[in-house]
């Protein structure tokens, strides 16, 4: 059974369709907002009988209401080769559940929604719509997609492409990229709600054992080698993922959101918790 996933934009919604997000945007249906003078907000439809005759200034006071609009929600995905990595989970089949999951509530509640896949440049292999069946549209995209790229230079570059209203912007990476890269990714991305979702996998920490021979693949070409594990290198290879997360954390808090860590499997209620702002 599909889970729906739940999320808010960060900041009011300025799309031009009605939706279901809060916008700045007044009028004469919706949530209402407050009461101001006629001279304001000149409707005569919404003029408050009872807070007109209570005036002291003896005005017209009419209501206003809050509209709602649609988003415009993409997801950015790293389409290097690194994204294929296989450990405790698939990484590019956990990518592809969550696109699924996100593009079908999107579209539920009448957002649109696209996807890029992003290697040295950036593809639009879902063009970003409302109609019922983008979810399956993205699954069979990302489906047909094996992740080779030699880098996700072009994360910075879909980035850069997705210019206008403000936007919902989920960047899906394992964001093991040249600090260059990720400077100018959330650089171009700063006008957008930019939530960034960084694919892990257990196998990289806890499941690293404390002394024996371990094979490494550098996926974009750097061929393999085999390590002799030890404490004093576990520890150390631990501090440094430490330190890399931090480091993103840190980049990511400065443009909005931190990031989130998907591990493993798919858990649609715990992201949903972390797109409201409520995880734990």
């Amino acid at each position: 059974m599909s889970t729906d996933i739940l999320y808010r934009l960060r900041g009011p919604a300025a799309g031009p369709a009605p939706g279901a997000h809060r916008a700045r945007d007044t009028g004469g249906l919706g949530v209402f907002r407050d009461q101001v003078p006629f001279w304001r907000h000149p409707d005569a439809r919404r003029i408050d009988l009872r807070a007109t005759l209570r005036d002291p200034f003896e005005g017209t006071v009419v209501r206003r209401f809050e509209q709602s609009r649609a988003l415009e929600v993409w997801a950015l995905v790293d389409a290097s080769a690194s994204m294929r990595f296989r450990g405790r989970g698939e990484t590019w089949a956990l990518v592809t559940e969550l696109c699924t999951a996100l593009a079908r509530s999107a579209t539920r509640i009448g957002d649109a929604f696209g996807v890029m896949v992003c290697g040295a440049r950036a593809e639009t292999v879902v063009p970003v719509s409302r109609r019922r069946g983008t979810a399956e549209t993205v699954a069979d995209a990302l489906a047909a997609i094996e992740p080779r790229g030699a880098s996700a230079a072009g994360l910075a570059e879909a980035g850069a492409s997705l210019a206008g209203r403000r936007k919902l912007v989920v960047a899906i990476s394992d964001f093991r990229l040249p600090a260059p890269v990720l400077a100018a990714l959330f650089e171009r991305l700063q006008g957008h709600d930019v939530v960034p979702v960084a694919v892990e996998d257990g196998a990289f920490d806890e499941g690293l054992p404390a002394f024996g021979l371990i094979e490494l693949e550098d996926l974009e070409g750097g061929g393999r080698r085999r390590v002799l594990m030890r404490p004093s290198l576990r520890a150390r290879w631990l501090s440094r993922e430490a330190d890399r997360r931090e480091a993103l954390r840190r980049l990511a808090l400065r443009y909005g959101r931190p990031p989130y860590r998907l591990a493993d499997r798919f858990d649609g209620d715990d992201f949903s918790r972390h797109l409201l702002g409520t995880a734990a």
